[in-house]
C-alpha cells in the first residue's frame, strides 16, 4: 500500500507546475552527476571523466564542507577550485543538505537560494542555476516555488528526459555498486539510445568499497565507456539545459514572428 501510496504522489508531482522543453533531435545524451560531494567524486570520478575528455555535474551543500560522514571526507575548499579549473559544473544542493519535506515551501525556497549564494561567496563565480533536491525527495509545493527560481532541478526518479523535458523536475538514475550493476547500466544506456532521450546518472563517492549510496571507479569507468560508444554526447547539466534554452528561445522568436505576419 505504502509504495502505491508513493508511485501516485511522484505521478501526481510529475504531472504538476511542468516546465516543458522540447529535447527535439538532440538525444541520446548521458550526464554524469554527484551529490553532496564527497572528495572521492572528484578526486577519483572527476579524474576518470577526464581521462575520457568529460566533465561532471556536482551538486554541493556549503554547509557538508569540511565533514566527514558516512560517505567519507566531504569536499574541502580548494576541491571547488579544482572542480571549476577542470572544468566540470558546480550546482546546488541547498545550503545544509536539508530536506524540502522538513521546511514550508518560502523557508525551502529560501534555504537553495542561500545555498546559490554561499557558492558564490565561495568561490567568486556564479553558478548556472541548477539543483537537485536533497534525499531526493520533491514536494508539490517545492515543485511550485524552487522551480521558477532556477535553471533546472533534479530529482532522483528513475526514467528518461524527453521527449519533453521537465525542467522543474529531471529524471535520474542511481549509480550505485560495482561490477554488480554492469548489466543494469548498460541496459539503460542501450534504451536512451534508442529513444534518443536524456540519461542522467547520479552517485555520491566513488571508491573501490563505497558507501551503499556511491560506486566503484570500475563501474563508473565502464558507465562512461558504454556511455561514450552509443551516445557519444556526455554532457554536463549545465551544457544540456543551455542547449534547450537556446531552443526554447528560437521556438519563442518563431512563435512572435509567425504571430506578427497573422496580425498583418
Amino acid at each position: 500500500m505504502r509504495a502505491q501510496l508513493g508511485s501516485m504522489r511522484r505521478r501526481v508531482i510529475s504531472m504538476a507546475y511542468q516546465r516543458s522543453v522540447s529535447l527535439g533531435s538532440r538525444g541520446p545524451i548521458v550526464s554524469f552527476t554527484f551529490d553532496d560531494f564527497p572528495r572521492t567524486a572528484l578526486t577519483v570520478g572527476g579524474q576518470i571523466l577526464r581521462q575520457h575528455g568529460f566533465r561532471g555535474t556536482y551538486y554541493a551543500a556549503i554547509g557538508l564542507m569540511n565533514e566527514t560522514n558516512h560517505l567519507g571526507n566531504q569536499f574541502r575548499r580548494e576541491d571547488l577550485d579544482i572542480l571549476l579549473h577542470d572544468g566540470h559544473e558546480l550546482a546546488s544542493h541547498t545550503f545544509g543538505h536539508v530536506s524540502s519535506r522538513s521546511l514550508s515551501s518560502r523557508e525551502f525556497k529560501d534555504e537553495v537560494q542561500k545555498g546559490r549564494r554561499a557558492l558564490e561567496e565561495v568561490t567568486g563565480q556564479r553558478d548556472f542555476g541548477n539543483f537537485a533536491y536533497p534525499f531526493g525527495e520533491v514536494t508539490l509545493n517545492a515543485k511550485r516555488t524552487v522551480g521558477p527560481a532556477v535553471a533546472s532541478s533534479r530529482s532522483i526518479w528513475g526514467g528518461f528526459n524527453g521527449p519533453n523535458v521537465d525542467l522543474n523536475c529531471l529524471r535520474a538514475n542511481s549509480l550505485y555498486g560495482g561490477s554488480e550493476k554492469r548489466v543494469q547500466v548498460e541496459e539503460l544506456i542501450l534504451k536512451n539510445e534508442r529513444s534518443r532521450t536524456w540519461l542522467i546518472f547520479y552517485s555520491h563517492d566513488v571508491a573501490p568499497t563505497p558507501s551503499r549510496f556511491g560506486c566503484t571507479p570500475e563501474l563508473l569507468e565502464f558507465a562512461i565507456s558504454v556511455a561514450a560508444r552509443h551516445c557519444g554526447r556526455i554532457m554536463t547539466v549545465a551544457e544540456v539545459v543551455a542547449e534547450l534554452g537556446q531552443c526554447s528561445l528560437q521556438h519563442a522568436q518563431a512563435t512572435d514572428a509567425s504571430t506578427a505576419i497573422n496580425q498583418i
